[in-house]
């Protein structure tokens, strides 16, 4: 499928001040220039791509509609969910060859602001938005291109009006403005859900980890100054651990023991050299891939009895290079890792053999930074004797468009 010119895009993000110099422009030099972190191990063996010939890749449909940057990507079911700058939120098929709607009928639901990132959760599907909001979306499974009704917008009016009226609730968020804890004071960056369900992580530019009861959506627990400064991304371990990445070059981890009322702070992995932009964790929780504008995947390893040893939850096991401008966002979709970059190109990583990593592909098509990533296996093609395995993956860039890749490799145990 051919590629046509992009649309006039909108304007570039607003950012706040704290955040400006940490930018993500494609046209930056200086995400190119800066190093990819010389004192850690590099886990492949070479920084050329690797292509071997049983590992075959390709495009199989660009997904046009939003007339503005691709912000934010998830998948549930069979659908496909994206969100835009220009505050649309838009469902496709997951199937990109059975799209039941023309472009002009999958608009479901538009926020008030760039939707910055999205969660499902049974019938409900989660926005973060940079108006400094979260919205919660009812989904008709029924009828699933039909209008979202918006349910609620957080924090509610009842958790706003509760915390009027004491001093106690309120904190300092600039110089001359105080505001109730429960607020969010700058763009929501990013949202993970617990694993039961019963909990929304969110984390913002504003520099705090908030937590909220999906089942009434009450704001728990606010985390303040979290980090020293913008809060890009969040991670949620199945055991309670709760990863963010900052635009201060940190990344923290959270954890609310038992019988605690509030998260504490359990550790602070140290490595990149630059803003840390998107966090992910493997399947079974034990490595954490974390991706900057320093061009480097740092991949660090649960210390094992990571819970009695205190501030050494993680230790770095190497990184991964080969982009040649700043990591945006992460993916794991079943044993790999996808990895999306302000290069342009998706890359796609396996674990091998001794802690060793191959790069299997580098997917070119996009004409623009590369912001968000998704997969899944591909169940419908799979081959009968399981000697391959077949994998669906999702792009969205700051082109506009969303692509769907198609990923056959051998299966792990036949390397």
């Amino acid at each position: 499928m051919g590629l046509i010119p992009c649309p006039l895009a909108c304007h570039l993000e607003k950012e706040s001040q704290s955040y400006s110099h940490h930018l993500h422009s494609e046209s930056s030099s200086s995400l190119s220039s800066q190093p990819s972190l010389p004192s850690v191990p590099s886990l492949t063996s070479s920084l050329r791509h690797e292509e071997p010939s049983s590992v075959h890749y390709q495009c199989i449909s660009t997904l046009r509609g939003h007339s503005s940057y691709v912000f934010s990507l998830t998948l549930e079911g069979k659908y496909l969910y994206s969100g835009s700058c220009e505050k649309e939120i838009r469902v496709w098929s997951r199937d990109p060859f059975s799209q039941e709607h023309h472009v002009n009928e999958n608009l479901v639901a538009i926020g008030q602001d760039a939707v910055k990132c999205l969660v499902v959760l049974g019938d409900k599907l989660f926005s973060a938005h940079q108006d400094h909001k979260i919205r919660i979306w009812k989904i008709d499974y029924n009828n699933p291109y039909k209008k979202y009704k918006c349910l609620a917008t957080l924090p509610t009016v009842n958790d706003r009006v509760l915390k009027l009226f004491s001093t106690k609730n309120y904190v300092q968020v600039r110089r001359h403005k105080k505001c109730t804890w429960v607020h969010h004071v700058d763009t929501v960056s990013a949202l993970a859900l617990s694993k039961d369900g019963s909990n929304l992580y969110s984390v913002s530019w504003d520099r705090t980890l908030k937590i909220w009861r999906t089942s009434d959506f009450k704001c728990l627990e606010s985390v303040p100054s979290a980090h020293d400064d913008a809060i890009n991304a969040i991670a949620v371990s199945n055991d309670g651990y709760v990863y963010t990445g900052s635009a201060d070059r940190k990344i923290k981890v959270w954890r609310k023991c038992e019988r605690e009322k509030k998260h504490a702070l359990v550790s602070t992995l140290e490595k990149h050299k630059s803003a840390v932009n998107a966090l992910v964790l493997s399947t079974d929780g034990c490595l954490l891939y974390s991706g900057a504008c320093d061009r480097s995947i740092v991949v660090w390893e649960r210390v094992a009895n990571a819970a009695d040893n205190v501030g050494q939850h993680m230790v770095v096991v190497g990184a991964l290079r080969g982009h040649t401008k700043a990591i945006l966002c992460l993916a794991v979709v079943s044993d790999l890792l996808c990895s999306g970059s302000a290069d342009k190109t998706v890359r796609i990583w396996r674990r091998e053999a001794e802690k060793s990593y191959s790069c299997l592909a580098v997917l070119e098509g996009h004409r623009g930074p590369i912001k968000c990533l998704c997969g899944t296996v591909d169940t419908k093609d799979s081959t009968k004797n399981d000697s391959s395995t077949s994998y669906l993956v999702y792009s969205g860039s700051l082109d506009c468009d969303i692509k769907v890749w198609k990923i056959r490799t051998p299966s792990l145990q036949q390397n």
